[in-house]
């Protein structure tokens, strides 16, 4: 009778350990998937950042070649041919 009754304390001690860990697990998933979230929402951030310094590189890279920069010359002419194009196509337009 003894030996049943140190057994089912075992067993006993056993399922206290193990509901203990799973209480920890429980615990350390919920921190876990916090962290998750907030790492995703500062990673969604950085992409916005990152679009909008490209945006403004874009911008400038652009400002640089309308002023005819040495560096852009080739562009500037392709931005100027493009506007001249455009006027072009207004002024047809315009006289029909």
């Amino acid at each position: 009778m003894s030996n049943l009754i140190e057994i089912v304390d075992s067993l006993e001690n056993r399922v206290s350990k193990l509901l203990h860990k799973y209480e920890l697990m429980k615990q350390q998933n919920a921190d876990l998937k916090g962290k998750i979230k907030d790492l995703q929402m500062n990673s969604d951030l950085q992409m916005d950042q990152l679009k909008q310094w490209e945006e403004k590189f874009s911008a400038l890279k652009n400002a640089n070649a309308m002023l005819g920069s040495d560096e852009y010359k080739r562009e500037t002419k392709l931005k100027i041919n493009a506007l001249i194009r455009e006027i072009d196509v207004c002024i047809a337009q315009l006289s029909e």
